[in-house]
């Protein structure tokens, strides 16, 4: 079994609409001097394999196909 973490962030450039309204309503609580927030995404992924190249590259195939919108999206495979 091999565990991997894939994070998916906007690129740069892109607007963050939710990201802003993170950081307005931050600041709206009391936490003043954030800069900016940008929001993403995290997937915990499990699996059933040992051959780490093969999952590294299936875990990549997942995030052109599904995970990821790779014309405004990044994304980091990381495996455990």
């Amino acid at each position: 079994m091999i565990k991997a973490r894939v994070t998916v962030t906007l690129k740069n450039g892109v607007l963050d609409p939710q990201g802003k309204a993170i950081e307005h309503a931050l600041d709206a609580l009391g936490f003043g001097g954030v800069g900016s927030v940008r929001q993403g995404k995290v997937f915990d992924i499990e699996v059933d394999s040992t051959d780490k190249a093969k999952v590294e590259a299936d875990l990549n195939a997942m995030c052109d196909k599904l995970l990821a919108n790779t014309v405004i999206e990044n994304y980091a495979v990381e495996i455990a």
